[in-house]
């Protein structure tokens, strides 16, 4: 489903991806663990097709990511960390302008635009508009949308981020249920740990390289360590949620720094 090999990308002479490799097989729900200025976002955004990699080869669903990326992109779906809904529009005009830009006939968008909205509790919705929508709202529209155009592989990064525990528990339980319903492959990046542990397998990722790659249970078993917060410390010398808030400080002070210049 996805073949990364020796993958590395740089910004302006900073590395952001060193020489990664990893793949995801047919039906897997693979997750990327690492704090922010890992690399994660810079992978997710090579794997939608935003990026060339500067070396180092990439393949979805068979297509090579150098010379197929139109192919790759009308076979994934996508949430970003933040919201790319249009929220002057309904939920029904969101989606039902998603299924055009697919290629979806008319008649078959709106039956899968009644039904996925009924999926993932919006259906009494369909007709506001989505600026007035609670942020787990838009998050299950995004879910709706993502899969309209019944890709082969969903593609979610930090998707959750900002939503409450009951609200990101409830979003689970809908993909969970899309995984019962369709041939989904997923792949997310997150660094909460409780998102970390439903995944078949996880990699995590330091500084743009892959330090450890397998299933949650096994990562802990190999290192003796009884958390992913554990593994993640005994692995990378930084707790997870210090190092996320870190790196967020230090990407904030280069930002600014970068304006004042």
């Amino acid at each position: 489903m996805i073949s990364v090999e020796r993958v590395s990308h740089s910004f302006h002479g900073y590395p952001a991806l060193k020489n990664l490799s990893f793949s995801v097989s047919p039906g897997e729900c693979f997750g990327l663990l690492g704090p922010n200025g890992a690399g994660k976002s810079t992978l997710i955004n090579i794997l939608v097709t935003l990026l060339q990699p500067d070396s180092g080869s990439v393949t979805i669903n068979g297509w090579p990511l150098a010379t197929e990326a139109a192919k790759i992109r009308s076979s994934i779906g996508v949430i970003f960390q933040d919201s790319s809904l249009d929220e002057r529009l309904t939920a029904h005009e969101n989606l039902y302008f998603h299924a055009m830009f697919y290629h979806v006939p008319p008649r078959e968008a709106s039956q899968r635009i009644t039904a996925l909205l009924a999926m993932v509790g919006l259906a009494d919705r369909s007709n506001d508009r989505v600026i007035t929508f609670s942020g787990g709202m838009k998050r299950r529209l995004e879910i709706a949308r993502s899969i309209l155009h019944q890709p082969q592989l969903l593609l979610l990064d930090e998707a959750t981020v900002g939503l409450d525990t009951q609200a990101r528990r409830r979003i689970w339980d809908y993909i969970a249920s899309l995984r019962q319903d369709y041939p989904l492959t997923i792949l997310l990046t997150t660094h909460y740990l409780e998102e970390a542990e439903i995944c078949d397998r996880i990699a995590i990722l330091d500084h743009g390289a892959v330090i450890a790659c397998d299933t949650p249970a096994r990562l802990k078993e190999i290192h003796g360590q009884k958390t992913l917060d554990d593994l993640f410390l005994h692995l990378t010398g930084r707790d997870l949620q210090d190092s996320e808030t870190g790196e967020l400080e230090r990407l904030k002070a280069a930002l600014r720094v970068r304006r004042i210049k």
